[in-house]
């Protein structure tokens, strides 16, 4: 009898084992037909609809006629903006109150009954009343071909809605659906980096992005597409409603941030088109597994500590006093390893800049300064060119301010106990070391030389303000110029060199920005600057065999409503850029401080998990 126990127990074994198997296998099959189907490009389509206010059934029954013609035409996914079932602008909770409604409810059916008839998807914005609190949101449902699926709470709410709104207390949820993991944001969202990057982090590969939008939210979008390596898909209205004008331009955008398809930009409320207008794109998810999103799994959360700290009102360490800056990014083609032919360069650009503009007080030079950039290189010779804080080139950089009365930050190889930094070093105008930095978020070239920086750190100047470093292949990282920010930098350094291995031209629209965009403006730089709400002066290089891109630059705070004015230098030329700004802009509508008084940071609590990054890994 025991025998015959175990040979039927090792019978049920093999069998439980065989049917494992042949689960798998059949799972692997239905996971390969799945990856197949989904492999195949599809159309969406972003409806750049104008609801009316107060008429909400007569909004939805217009909104499910648009959305029918996008699913006849064959789009798999159709995006409307921003509370498109009710209009935008209520005063209060009594006054939104008629019109609120669950999600799910009666509102979502209807729209149900279409994307099951179409087998496609929709999201569209409302505002919500949850059931149990009674409390109002501002909110998008994603709908598909078995009916509801989710919901997105705004997490960023603009002081209009701020009005009868509650804060968004959902997170960012990520659906995973056929046609891909989709994601939304709505409008302000976009102007907070964390919000998108909680989508990315989390897999998203698209974005659908419901808003009512005058400019600011859909210029930060090619960011954001970049940041994260997902398509956005972007519904904006082309309307004016109680003397707020939104710009239309519904627009989808790459996982590279280009600009696949847009819809006619309107600055004017003589423009306005009130007729809904259909935008189609197409997108490949092929492309889902791209090398932005690769990125993600590069980024250092344990270093971003600092973006859940919320000190306002009461940041005693912020400065108060606007500084009037002169600065000038130099742009040279390097002598690789020759640092006597580039002091000799950095020496004249610098006498030119002074030229320029007696008042210079700012310097900023590129990534590796002295010795150019040393990909390729073998570490031994490398190591011969590395020197520490007080060597050779903290001696000739310390001399040139002295003599020409600026601050200057410049790059080198630092050797430091055994291990060798790409580093950033502040000069202040007495010729005294104001601060170090060692590159945080190293290129592939560079991890083969250089130790990671730990630290995002900002530095108190006396003349210039908070000054905070980045360098290179950080600025692809918006959570460390976020890092600086919370830490109150006025002005962001950014040392680099840049040959196109990211980032890329900026496609907005550029009838939208009240200050045009120089012609070489690049969308990770801008980033930064619109990101932190920090004076950004970037230096690159030009010329050499990696094609150095130059564009050296000075980006921003707010150029879209007319603060101030972006520059460039060219692509290929050496030359000195001077120009000036003035810190904090403690007056306008939108700064610094008014960013980190807004920020929601309870929900950002997983940029600064590394299980994250462990699951891109």
């Amino acid at each position: 009898m025991k025998g015959t126990k175990k040979v039927f127990l090792v019978i049920a074994f093999v069998s439980l084992l065989m049917l494992i198997g042949c689960t798998s296998n059949t799972s692997k099959e239905e996971s390969a037909e799945k990856n197949s189907q989904m492999a195949k490009p599809f159309q969406v389509a972003s409806i750049q609809f104008n609801p009316i206010l107060n008429e909400r059934e007569k909004n939805v029954e217009e909104l499910l006629k648009v959305a029918e013609k996008a699913f006849k035409n064959g789009a798999k996914l159709v995006v409307a903006p921003e509370m498109s079932t009710t209009g935008y602008y209520y005063a209060d909770r009594e006054s939104i109150k008629p019109f609120v409604d669950t999600i799910p409810g009666k509102t979502t059916e209807e729209f149900e009954k279409l994307t099951k008839k179409y087998n496609g998807y929709m999201v569209f914005g409302m505002p919500e009343v949850d059931e149990k609190t009674n409390m109002y949101y501002n909110s998008a449902a994603l709908v598909g071909p078995d009916g509801y699926i989710g919901k997105y709470r705004k997490t960023q709410l603009w002081e209009t809605e701020m009005h009868w709104a509650a804060w968004g207390d959902l997170g960012v949820p990520v659906f995973d659906t056929e046609i891909g993991k989709i994601a939304i944001n709505i409008c302000m969202d976009s102007a907070y980096f964390e919000t998108a990057r909680l989508a990315g982090i989390a897999g998203a590969d698209i974005l659908a992005f419901p808003t009512n939008s005058s400019a600011q939210t859909i210029s930060a979008l090619p960011a954001r597409a970049q940041q994260n390596g997902m398509y956005i898909v972007s519904a904006n209205r082309s309307n004016t409603e109680k003397d707020f004008h939104m710009i239309g331009g519904s627009a989808v955008w790459s996982p590279n941030g280009e600009k696949l398809a847009e819809a006619q930009v309107v600055m004017t409320e003589e423009e306005d088109i009130d007729e809904p207008t259909i935008t189609y794109a197409e997108i490949d998810p092929k492309l889902y597994n791209n090398k932005n999103k690769e990125y993600l799994s590069n980024r250092r959360p344990e270093i971003y500590q600092e973006l859940m700290l919320y000190i306002e009102p009461w940041d005693y360490t912020k400065n108060t006093d606007s500084k009037e800056i002169v600065a000038a990014p130099l742009q040279y083609e390097p002598i690789i390893g020759d640092k006597e032919k580039n002091k000799r360069k950095i020496s004249k650009l610098l006498k030119e800049a002074k030229s320029q503009n007696q008042d210079l007080n700012f310097v900023v030079l590129p990534e590796l300064s002295l010795t150019g950039p040393v990909d390729g290189k073998e570490v031994t010779e490398i190591e011969s060119l590395a020197e520490d804080l007080n060597g050779e080139s903290a001696s000739f950089i310390s001399q040139l301010a002295k003599e020409y009365q600026v601050s200057i930050v410049f790059g080198l190889i630092e050797k430091n106990n055994h291990n060798l930094y790409n580093s950033a070093i502040l000069v202040s105008k007495e010729g005294k070391l104001a601060g170090a930095y060692q590159k945080t978020h190293l290129s592939e070239s560079d991890r083969k030389w250089a130790k990671e920086g730990n630290s995002l750190p900002v530095f108190q100047t006396e003349d210039l303000g908070k000054i905070g470093m980045i360098i290179g292949e950080d600025a692809q990282y918006p959570e460390a110029a976020g890092v600086l920010a919370v830490k109150r930098a006025d002005i962001i350094a950014i040392p680099s060199a840049w040959h196109g291995q990211y980032g890329g031209e900026m496609e907005i629209n550029k009838t939208m920005s009240a200050n045009k965009y120089p012609d070489r403006a690049m969308v990770t730089w801008d980033a930064v600057a619109i990101g932190a709400q920090a004076y950004t002066v970037v230096a690159n290089y030009v010329g050499t065999e990696n094609n150095y891109l130059g564009g050296s630059s000075l980006y921003t705070l707010d150029p879209l409503y007319g603060l101030d004015q972006p520059v460039a230098a060219s692509s290929d030329k050496e030359e000195a850029l001077v120009a000036e700004f003035k810190t904090l802009q403690s007056d306008w509508w939108f700064n610094q401080e008014l960013l980190l008084l807004s920020r929601r940071t309870p929900y950002f609590l997983p940029l600064i998990e590394t299980k994250y990054n462990k699951e891109l890994r």
